[in-house]
C-alpha cells in the first residue's frame, strides 16, 4: 500500500502531464522522426520522450503502483499488476499528430479493482489539462486553478455526435446513425473526443472497433467524474486489467442512451 490520496496522485499526474506537454510541443516545433512499431503503427520520438518522463516520475514518487504503458508494452515489456495500477498513453492520436492535427493527448489513468477511478488528460497543442476523480468531480486546469466541468444536458434538437477521423466515413457507422437523432456530426482524433463530451461541448461518441485500455482509462475517469458514461454496446461498464489489454467497441455519452442501443445490435 501507499500513503497517497487520490487527490495527491492526481496532482502528481497533472504535474507530469504538464512536463510532458512541454517536451511534446518542443519536439513538434523542431520536427518529427517517425518509425514503425512491430504492429506496424507509427511512433515518434515525442511518444517515447513523453512516456520516459511520465514513467520515471510515477515510479520515483509511487514505486508500489505498477504501470502498463503503451510504448513499453510494444517493446515486449509486460508488467505484473494488482488491484491498483496506472495505464499510460504518452501520446494518443499519433497518426493525427504526424499529420499536424492538434487533437492528440497525453493520458494518465489510475485503475482500481478493474475500474478507472482517476484520470488526467492533457491536450498539448491547446495547452489544456483536464482531470477527474470518480465520485469527486472533474476539472479543467486554468492558471493553476481547477475549474469544474460537467457534461451537457441533451440538446432539444438532437445529439452533437463526435466521430473518429479514421472512421468518419465508415458505412457501418453511417448505417447505424441513420435513425439516430443527431443535430451535428464532427470528426476528431484521440481521447480529445471523450474530453469534449466531459466538458459539455459534445454529447455522444461511438467506437465500432476495439482499442487498447490505455486509450480510454484516463478519459473515462474524467467523463464519469463529470457525470457521463462510457460503456460497451450491451450497456455494461468496461473492465480493465484484462489479458491483452483490449477494450471492446463502446459508446460514450453525456446521458444514458438505453432507448437507442437497439440501433447497434
Amino acid at each position: 500500500m501507499h500513503p497517497f490520496s487520490d487527490q495527491q496522485l492526481m496532482k502528481l499526474a497533472i504535474d507530469l502531464a504538464a512536463q510532458a506537454t512541454v517536451i511534446i510541443n518542443e519536439i513538434r516545433e523542431k520536427g518529427l522522426i517517425v518509425s514503425t512499431k512491430s504492429d506496424l503503427s507509427p511512433v515518434t520520438q515525442a511518444d517515447k520522450a513523453s512516456e520516459t518522463l511520465i514513467l520515471q516520475g510515477l515510479r520515483k514518487a509511487v514505486p508500489s503502483i505498477p504501470i502498463i504503458a503503451e510504448e513499453e508494452t510494444s517493446e515486449g515489456i509486460h508488467t505484473k499488476i494488482g488491484s491498483e495500477f496506472w495505464l499510460i498513453d504518452p501520446l494518443d492520436g499519433t497518426k493525427g499528430f504526424i499529420r499536424g492535427s492538434k487533437n492528440f493527448t497525453i493520458n494518465i489513468g489510475l485503475i482500481r479493482n478493474h475500474k478507472p477511478v482517476m484520470g488526467v488528460v492533457a491536450l498539448p497543442a491547446y495547452n489544456e489539462i483536464f482531470c477527474g476523480i470518480v465520485g469527486q468531480g472533474a476539472w479543467r486546469i486554468e492558471n493553476n486553478k481547477k475549474i469544474p466541468i460537467h457534461v451537457s444536458t441533451l440538446p432539444k434538437n438532437g445529439f452533437r455526435i463526435i466521430t473518429s477521423h479514421n472512421h468518419s466515413n465508415d458505412p457501418q457507422l453511417s448505417e447505424k446513425l441513420e435513425n439516430f437523432p443527431a443535430c451535428s456530426i464532427k470528426a476528431m482524433g484521440s481521447a480529445a473526443k471523450i474530453i469534449r463530451i466531459a466538458e459539455g461541448k459534445a454529447d455522444l461518441h461511438f467506437r465500432l472497433n476495439s482499442i487498447m485500455e490505455w486509450d480510454t482509462a484516463a478519459p473515462q475517469a474524467i467523463l464519469e467524474a463529470a457525470g457521463g458514461y462510457l460503456r460497451s454496446f450491451d450497456n455494461q461498464p468496461l473492465q480493465y486489467g484484462k489479458e491483452g489489454s483490449r477494450i471492446p467497441p463502446f459508446f460514450c455519452s453525456s446521458t444514458l442512451i438505453d432507448d437507442y442501443l437497439s440501433n447497434f445490435e
